[in-house]
């Protein structure tokens, strides 16, 4: 990337700062421009990490010095800002869960298609070289047929931030770490025939959820999620009649490593940091490109209604909504 590429962001609270850390220590990325809720803390933020507090979102995404717009605040917000953001015909690059519900994220993406304004889903995992190739090893037979597989995104996230289980702004298990799940098995099966979800609801959110997406040749995947339990480590497991791969840490997963029936083992290591994503969509967002070639809108929108019918079958509705 010959010039820095210049952000806006939206949102200043704890993958806010992860996330800045990591990009100014790149040296390809800057924070210009910063906007939360509470101002004292837009200008704390601004103090450790540069960029300049702005009293509105509308004037922090319509500073001259803003090549691109990073929403990274609680999920319920998500869809005011994008809509912002495009309407102020700024790229945008939106946080995981896309939008609360398919059909905000229906609207945000049709907002962007006519406004000619790009916007991509910040899924990480999928802009990560490990992810794609595992995903690269699955399509080119090195597992075979696989026969077993499960996403097992069960953590105790609610020490994480205060947000994660607050109903008021769509907080729960599914929004939060079952997103990663469901993601990681779209991504490698496709989109299921059908799923099955079943959970543990109670004040206002669910809190873990064991989920079965089922396909046309009879096999089942499973995709586990939590925010409240200790002793588990995210992690992918795909036994197939050729291989089997054992991923920790999936989502933001450094290095994977599969182990053939013959006993021989193939292994890769790759950034898990989420400079791959800032990378790569800064450079598409340069080139003109109006959704990401890793992670598509066809993506974001399957996955957000895989996520609503999740909360069907668990009851869940938000009062917000």
């Amino acid at each position: 990337m010959s010039e820095i590429f210049r952000w806006c962001f939206i949102g200043c609270g704890t993958l806010a700062r992860i996330v800045a850390k990591q990009l100014n220590g790149s040296g390809r990325h800057q924070i210009t421009s910063v906007y939360g809720r509470r101002i004292d803390a837009a200008r704390t933020f601004c103090e450790e990490f540069g960029g300049e507090a702005y009293e509105s979102a509308e004037e922090a995404i319509s500073a001259d010095d803003v090549d691109g717009v990073y929403i990274v605040t609680p999920h319920r917000s998500h869809y005011e800002y994008a809509k912002l953001a495009i309407n102020l015909g700024k790229p945008v690059l939106c946080e995981k869960p896309f939008t609360i519900n398919l059909p905000q994220a229906k609207e945000v993406i049709e907002l962007a298609h006519e406004k000619n304004v790009y916007i991509a889903e910040a899924m990480w995992t999928w802009f990560s070289p490990v992810g794609n190739q595992i995903k690269k090893w699955l399509d080119n037979g090195e597992f075979g047929t696989v026969e077993e597989c499960t996403v097992d995104c069960r953590t105790n996230a609610c020490k994480y931030a205060a947000r994660v289980s607050d109903p008021a702004t769509g907080g729960g298990a599914v929004l939060d770490m079952g997103v990663y799940a469901i993601y990681y098995l779209y991504k490698l099966f496709g989109a299921p025939e059908s799923i099955e979800c079943r959970g543990d609801v109670h004040d206002g959110i669910d809190w873990s959820e064991e989920i079965l997406f089922k396909y046309p040749d009879g096999r089942s995947f499973k995709a586990l999620s939590s925010i409240d339990d200790e002793g588990f480590t995210p992690a992918l497991e795909l036994r197939g009649s050729r291989a089997s791969i054992h991923v920790p840490e999936l989502h933001y997963a450094g290095h994977a490593e599969f182990i053939g029936s013959d006993g021989k083992k193939v292994s890769f290591t790759g950034d898990g940091s989420y400079l791959n994503e800032f990378d790569i969509v800064s450079s598409e967002m340069r080139s003109g490109l109006k959704e990401s070639n890793y992670v598509n809108h066809q993506d974001t929108l399957c996955v957000a209604g895989l996520l609503d019918e999740c909360r069907k079958q668990l009851g869940l509705k938000y009062d917000f909504e």
